[in-house]
């Protein structure tokens, strides 16, 4: 038996996984679409919104490490090709390029541009495994970062792009709080759907079994080169996506956006949810975003990143997989309790 025949074994319900959405996820939606009617415009935008958009950035992250095994350090770049894309051929007030491109055109050509990106660097990391991986995404990172920092004609150099606005589409603006909250919701639900399903796939099994041993993949007839730098083109797409979505969110886009820092972060978010399941990056998401938004006027931006560390090793010390890990080893717990009679 091939190794996608004992994934597809070991996952029976295969694409018809659309049929059995699962109550979690039911539940989890229907909290999802209401929380508007709780929540104020702070709470959608800074909080809802945002941890949607770094959701959708480390589960581009997920997708590569979960089922490829492929840890990637340059995420934040390829966010940063879409984020740029939409300045140069958009609007600006910058006065540096602006083609002023209309949005129809211009996001799909951004996230094709940060797609093939992705590729680009998939094609070099494809190569090497493990941290060696890790490091050749991390000077991927850090030559982007520097390229576009000194470089004015393209990318107007340290001071970068403002002045990005999202667009009016039938007298609705989508940078207001709600129908941009419903953006970043229908934009983040498609791409975990698409995880969720593409897993199941041909390709996803291939892929994860891939991860488990190549030597035997290539040995049985499969291109494993071309299956990994595709799933770089995939991953550099839903990344993309969040690009678009975070400058319009940001209403700019700089050297910073695309640091080292938040490289790093980005692979915090990660770890944090746990890199199992499409949930985790956004478990780990909102985690981050509320520690952000809160935690750093308790604790000083100085020591925050002090903080952040201690809550990563505290986490990844108690579960490797991150929060979904600890809710499996909460969940034996909770059934025994559930079954015990009441006094």
């Amino acid at each position: 038996m091939s190794s996608i025949e004992t994934l597809r074994d070991a996952n029976p319900s295969g694409p018809a996984f659309i049929r059995h959405i699962g109550a979690g996820n039911i539940i989890l939606a229907v909290l999802l679409i209401i929380y508007p009617a709780v929540a104020s415009d702070f709470f959608l935008t800074q909080i809802g919104a945002y941890t949607l958009i770094f959701g959708m950035i480390a589960l581009s992250l997920m997708l590569l490490a979960g089922y490829g095994g492929m840890v990637s350090l340059a995420q934040i770049t390829v966010v940063g090709v879409a984020g740029y894309s939409v300045a140069i051929f958009g609007e600006n007030s910058s006065d540096v390029m602006g083609f002023g491109w209309p949005w129809w055109i211009y996001v799909p050509v951004a996230v094709l541009f940060a797609a093939t990106a992705s590729a680009l660097i998939g094609l070099i990391a494809v190569r090497t495994e493990g941290i060696y991986t890790i490091m050749i995404t991390l000077a991927v990172a850090t030559a982007a970062f520097y390229f576009a920092q000194q470089n004015y004609t393209l990318f107007n150099g340290f001071p970068g792009y403002a002045g990005l606005r999202a667009p009016e589409v039938f007298g609705v603006n989508w940078r207001d709080p709600l129908p941009f909250y419903y953006l970043c919701l229908g934009t983040a639900s498609l791409c975990y759907a698409a995880v969720l399903y593409g897993a199941q796939s041909t390709f996803g099994l291939t892929l994860q079994a891939t991860r488990d041993n190549q030597r035997r993949m290539r040995a049985i007839g499969y291109n494993t080169t071309a299956h990994k730098v595709f799933a770089w083109f995939l991953s550099g797409a839903i990344a993309g996506l969040a690009g678009v979505l975070l400058v319009w969110f940001q209403g700019r886009i700089s050297p910073g956006t695309i640091g080292v820092g938040a490289a790093v972060n980005v692979l915090i978010i990660a770890v944090i949810g746990g890199l199992r399941h499409p949930i985790g990056p956004f478990l780990g998401a909102i985690l981050v975003v509320m520690m952000q938004t809160f935690a750093i006027d308790i604790v000083g931006a100085e020591r925050f990143n002090t903080l952040i560390g201690l809550v990563f090793l505290g986490v990844v010390f108690v579960s490797p997989d991150g929060m979904l890990g600890l809710w499996e080893k909460a969940k034996p717990y909770l059934k025994q309790n559930s079954l015990r009679p009441d006094s």
